[in-house]
Parts: structure tokens; sequence; C-alpha cells
């Protein structure tokens, strides 16, 4: 009989594996396609098969080595991380059917492939280590991964940008050690269940607070919170559009889901000060990512400067700290990771037939190319949380904890925000697919390849939003064990 229990491991194990064979491929792109879209495929069928199995069974753990925490490694795979693992596993999937009408055989020669696979164990291994260390070692497998796509077919910007992604990110790293040692200095173990229990009885609070504000620094650098976003726009405007699309899908929102699990499990002593500090930050990233989004006419920069207004929401919700604005972000966050890659992707398909991000120089593709306009105007909808698109439900959940809990500035922001973000992402549509096509614009372009793997997530993003009433049991399931941290802890730390 199959220890279901095993399972936790397989949205690490599957794109572990798959990187390491890929490396040995590249002497043929067609195997390495197909071997990628396979082992992809078989990702996103583990990770479905772990998101039910915890939703009808519990949260599931895997002592790695047989070792009982706090001593040894563990994976924990409660609703949350395993709804976040079951999105990452799909947008991986969509991204690799993307790259292969888009990324070209240049950087596909320069182990593209495997690279895309090391990221995306890093991000599932990120949402379901119960260790605070092996979270670090996640990260790490992640950037290093982020650095070798970044930076992969030797562009200018590409060169520039990565520097600067490099340098911050080693910052971050930098810090977050520090962050780990202080943590296991004060309270001996770096499991997070035991952190939990250990703090609630260590006596230094002014310490333990202090420490939690380093992590929201680590994490906030992570997640593109202001002020701390600076180095997000150049590193995802420089890669090509299927890395823009994981970058943007996946890699601020490792930062959220940090934020949202270690500020509702282990820094809860001080909730008055640190989540009152999230509260103005999410407020400061909300009207500077707004924008930014407004300002630009550039159509990759748009959708950017989105992603940071969407991790402003994200962690009000988090910091309103009621179980309506938990939920609501846990909405948001995977609705934000789904929407994006779309996004990303039909912006990619724009590139392609216009030559330029420019919406100064584009426009009239509804009459040529409707199938990818009228895509795009749904994507457009759903990001500004217009009923019955997915962002709906997200914002509506998070504005009901806002006004809870007495935030009703910020709130109202909130929900003022959202017809900005709808006018910015408009104006791409507007000025690109109305009008007369741009004289000077490439001719007989088709861009299918770019549209069908944006379809899945569309698709995906239309029954988040439409079939609320399904994945509400899910997704009240994940916000719970937020609400009630003891549900996780137990689970842990059963003898």
């Amino acid at each position: 009989m199959i220890n279901m229990n095993n399972l936790v491991i397989l949205p690490i194990l599957i794109p572990l594996l798959a990187a390491v064979l890929l490396i040995f491929m590249n002497k043929s792109i067609k195997l390495m396609r197909a071997f990628s879209a396979v082992s992809s495929l078989a990702a996103v069928a583990a990770a479905a098969v772990l998101a039910q199995t915890v939703f009808t069974d519990g949260i599931q753990t895997l002592y790695l080595g047989g070792w009982k925490p706090p001593f040894g490694i563990i994976l924990v795979a409660d609703q949350f991380a395993s709804i976040l693992a079951l999105t990452t596993a799909i947008i991986g999937f969509a991204t690799v059917l993307y790259s292969f009408r888009s990324i070209g055989e240049k950087r596909e020669r320069f182990f593209y492939y495997p690279a895309v696979q090391f990221l995306l164990a890093g991000v599932s291994g990120a949402f379901l280590t119960g260790d605070l260390f092996n979270l670090f070692v996640f990260f790490e497998v992640l950037l290093m991964a982020s650095y070798v796509l970044i930076v992969i077919g030797g562009t200018k910007i590409q060169l520039r940008e990565s520097l600067k992604y490099i340098v911050f990110n080693i910052i971050s790293s930098a810090l977050f050690v520090i962050g780990v040692a202080y943590l296991y200095a004060v309270t001996g173990t770096l499991n997070m269940a035991d952190l939990s229990v250990r703090i609630s009885e260590s006596g230094h609070a002014g310490l333990i607070t202090v420490i939690a504000v380093l992590f929201l620094i680590v994490f906030g650098l992570k997640g593109g919170i202001f002020p701390l976003y600076f180095w997000m726009p150049g590193s995802y405007y420089a890669p090509p559009a299927a890395v823009s699309a994981l970058f943007g899908a996946l890699l601020t929102k490792v930062g959220m889901y940090a934020i949202a699990r270690v500020f509702t499990l282990i820094f809860t002593q001080n909730a008055a000060y640190t989540h009152q500090l999230m509260v103005w930050l999410a407020a400061l990233t909300i009207i500077f990512g707004v924008i930014g989004s407004i300002a630009y006419w550039d159509v990759q920069k748009i959708i950017i400067y989105n992603i940071v207004t969407a991790v402003g929401v994200i962690l009000f919700g988090i910091a309103a700290n009621t179980p309506a604005s938990i939920e609501g972000s846990i909405y948001y966050l995977i609705h934000d990771m789904i929407i994006k890659g779309a996004l990303f992707m039909l912006g990619g398909a724009l590139f392609a037939l216009a030559g330029t991000n420019s919406l100064k120089k584009m426009s009239g593709y509804m009459k040529t190319h409707p199938a990818l306009g009228w895509m795009f105007m749904i994507s457009a909808v759903s990001l500004a949380g217009i009923p019955p698109f997915s962002g709906f439900i997200g914002k509506l959940k998070i504005a009901e904890g806002g006004f809870t809990s007495g935030e009703f500035v910020i709130t109202l922001l909130m929900l003022l925000s959202s017809l900005l973000v709808l006018y910015s992402v408009m104006k791409i549509f507007i000025y690109g697919f109305w009008g007369e096509e741009w004289k000077d614009a490439p001719r007989n372009r088709s861009v299918k390849g770019f549209i069908y793997p944006a379809a899945i997530l569309l698709f995906l993003s239309l029954a988040v939003g439409i079939g609320t009433e399904f994945v509400a049991p899910y997704f009240h399931q994940a916000a719970d064990t937020l609400i009630h941290p003891e549900k996780y802890i137990e689970a842990v730390l059963k003898e």
C-alpha cells in the first residue's frame, strides 16, 4: 500500500529529476520539448492528487530521513501550500508550451528547459517545506534558476538588469541567513511549527519583534513590497515573455506566501505593531503600483507595475488579519498568479505582432487577431476584479475584512485602485486592438502558439471565478489553517 504522505514530495521531485535529465538532452530540441512538457504535466497531476488528498484527509507531512521534528527536515502540505503547488505546476506547464513558439532555439540549446524545471522545483519546495532554513534553501534553488533564465540570450538589457537582480537578491539572501541565525539563537529551532510554540514561551517579545521586522524586509524584498520593489520593473522587463510570465506569476508570490505563513504561525506575539506596519506598507505599495501602471505606455511595464499593485492588495488582506481578509488574500494570490501569467503571454503575442511594446506604435489588431483581443479583454476585467471573474471574490473578501478591522480609508483606497488598474490594462486593449492597423506593423505573423498556452490559464481563471461555489471549500480550508495555526502545529508535532 502506498503511503499517501509520500505525495508531498512529488511536486518537488518531478521537476527536480526532470531538470537533471534535461541537462543531458540538450542535443535534441524536440526531445527536450517533449520531455519537459510530459514532466510538467506529471507534476500537475501529482499536485492535483496532493491537493485533493489534503482536502479529504487533512494536512500531509513527510519526515525526510525518518527524523521526527523538530530535529529533522519535514515537508508539510496543508491546503494553502498544496493549492499553491498545484497552481505553480499548471503555470509551469503552460509556460513550457508557450516557450515552444516564443523562446527561440538559441536559448533552448543553452539549458533553458532545465532552468525552468529547477525554478519550478524551488518554488514548490518553498511552498511545501516546514522548516525555515529549508525555506532559505529552496529560495536559493529558485533564485539560481532565475539567474540563468534572466541572462540566457545575452542581450544588452538582460546583462544590465541581471546584475541588478543578482546583487539585490544576494543582499536579501544574506539578510535571510542573518534572520535565521538570530531566530535559532533565541529559540534553538527552525522548524516552523516548533518555532511557533517556543516563541510564545520565550519571553523575548522585543527581540522577536525586531527579528520579525527583519523577516518582513527579507520577504518584502523578494515579494516586491514598497519601497523594496525597485529592482522588479527592469528585471522582469529584460527577459523574453515566457520568462517574464514565470517571474511575474511565481517569484513575488513566494515572498507573499512566506509573509502569510510566518506572520500567522510564528510572529504573532506583537501583531498590533507588525500588522499595522504591514497595513501602511500595503497602502503605499498599492499607490505606487497604480501610479506606475497608469504612467507608462509600454505593455510590459504596465503589467509589471500591476504586479506591484496586486502585492499590496494581498499584503493588506494578510495585515487586516481577519478570517475574511485572509481567505480573500488566498483567493487573490491564486488569481493573480494565473492572470499575470496569462497577461505576460498575451503581451508577448502583442510584441511578436508589433515588434515593440510601445502602445504608441501599435493598433488595429482586433481586425486581424480577434481571439487575441478578446482574450486580453477578459484578462483585463478579471485583473481589475470585475464580477464574475476570479479577481472579484478575493477583493470582496479582503474589503470585508478591511472594514471589519476598522481600516476604512485603506480599504476604500484598495477599491479605488481597482478602477485605475482597469484603466491601465484597458489602455492596452483600446490602443493596441482598436483603430486602424499600424502602417509599419509586421505583416502576416501567426501567434497561435502564443495564444493556446495563455488560453489554459485564462480558462482556469474563468473556472475559479465562475465556479466559486466548487472551489470555495478548498480556499476556506486553506484559510482555516492560517487562522487556526494550532491545526498546523498539531499535524507537524504529533507523536
